[in-house]
């Protein structure tokens, strides 16, 4: 009498998990910067709704002193510091540690940005 067994040999399956193992440690390092990327796109987006509301402030005032930063999105910290001339905004994430986004304009610029550089805001 013949038998058959049908299933896998534990070495077949001890190979199948080496694989999955193998690509794990290939996708994990690619993906684990997305969530900080995340982060620093709703800093950004957060000083580009502060841009447009300050420039709506000096049009209707003539000066950025006076006004107030308004609330950012869900973990996001704005600052704005105005004067008459110009202006100095930064963001933070809570969940972002270390990543700080600024941007300027006029006599506030921060130190080593350009005035009206492409992109917006640079972010560390």
């Amino acid at each position: 009498m013949k038998r058959t067994r049908k299933g896998f040999t534990l070495i077949e399956l001890l190979i199948v998990v080496v694989i999955i193992g193998i690509l794990a440690a290939i996708a994990i390092p690619k993906f684990a910067d997305t969530k900080r990327k995340a982060y620093v796109t709703a800093m950004k987006s957060d000083l580009k709704n502060m841009v447009s509301a300050a420039e709506a402030y000096f049009s209707d005032n003539n000066s950025y002193a006076g006004y107030v930063a308004p609330t950012g999105s869900s973990g996001v910290s704005l600052t704005f510091v105005g004067s008459a001339t110009g202006w100095a905004g930064t963001a933070t994430h809570a969940n972002a540690a270390g990543a700080t986004c600024s941007i300027g304009t006029g006599t506030d610029t921060p130190a080593g940005l350009a005035e009206g550089q492409p992109g917006g805001a640079t972010c560390k």
